[in-house]
């Protein structure tokens, strides 16, 4: 009982009343601080700032209006080849001569072009509609190189007019000449089949190829220019290499996608 008493004594009667009491130490204030500040920093740049980022697709360079793919008009059997690889035609020229059951007929040239491939040999039996060649429509010589991005088709609402791109081309050694530059000219919203893609580039398997993992969406790239350069262009290096760039080269494209700012990402 004592103990209790003694209990019940300090309850009615506390001592150190007069000590002030300390409810947080120094060291503690200062890391609230800082952390309300970071958080304070943070929201401030979730609102007000950006963050870029980019989309890396398959690429090929081609003159602007691309290929077509020449087809017989008649079936027989080829017995002359009138054009070369490489050959750069006018509209409505003799590429090869087919007899038929009629006569000898002449395959000719839609639009003006360079042949890129003969699909046909002396001897070959063809049917009407068979594709006997492969057509780039160039005119001259001088006329400029495009490159076409094939862009997944849920990135291309993110692709801006004139955004910059880096293009990784095959046939160059990166770590030697750099990436080639470039910017966006237009982006094509529908996504492309095998087909029209083929269509495009006068070849079936570049269709298929750039096809999949989904139907993406076509990304013509202007390309930056250079009077400094052999190959005409400017690249991420001074000189870039020593030698001109061909058509039908493939290539990697990376596209910088418009700055998206970090609260967008928190909002439905």
């Amino acid at each position: 009982m004592q103990f209790r008493q003694q209990a019940l004594a300090k309850l009615q009667s506390p001592e150190e009343l007069d000590l002030p009491v300390r409810f947080a130490r120094p060291q503690g204030w200062l890391v609230l601080t800082v952390t309300v500040a970071a958080m304070a920093a943070a929201s401030v740049w979730a609102v007000t700032g950006s963050v870029a980022s980019t989309v890396s697709a398959p690429a090929i360079l081609t003159h602007g209006e691309g290929s077509y793919i020449l087809q017989s008009p008649v079936a027989g059997q080829v017995t002359a080849i009138l054009a070369k690889e490489g050959d750069r035609l006018p509209a409505d020229s003799p590429v090869l001569k087919v007899r038929t059951g009629r006569g000898d007929s002449v395959v000719r040239t839609v639009a003006a072009g360079r042949v890129t491939a003969l699909a046909a040999t002396i001897g070959q039996i063809i049917q009407t509609g068979a594709n006997v060649a492969a057509v780039e429509k160039v005119a001259h010589a001088s006329d400029p190189l495009y490159a076409t991005v094939y862009v997944p088709a849920e990135n291309a609402a993110s692709v801006p007019a004139n955004a910059s791109v880096d293009l990784t081309v095959q046939s160059v050694p990166t770590q030697e000449y750099g990436v080639l530059r470039g910017r966006v000219t237009s982006v094509d919203r529908t996504a492309q089949s095998p087909q029209q893609i083929a269509a495009f580039l006068g070849d079936s398997q570049l269709g298929e190829q750039f096809t999949k993992k989904g139907r993406p969406v076509a990304v013509l790239v202007k390309l930056d220019t250079s009077s400094g350069t052999k190959s005409g262009y400017r690249w991420s290096t001074a000189d870039g290499p020593p030698f001109t760039l061909t058509s039908m080269t493939l290539a990697t494209g990376s596209i910088r996608l418009a700055d998206q700012r970090p609260i967008d990402w928190l909002l439905p």
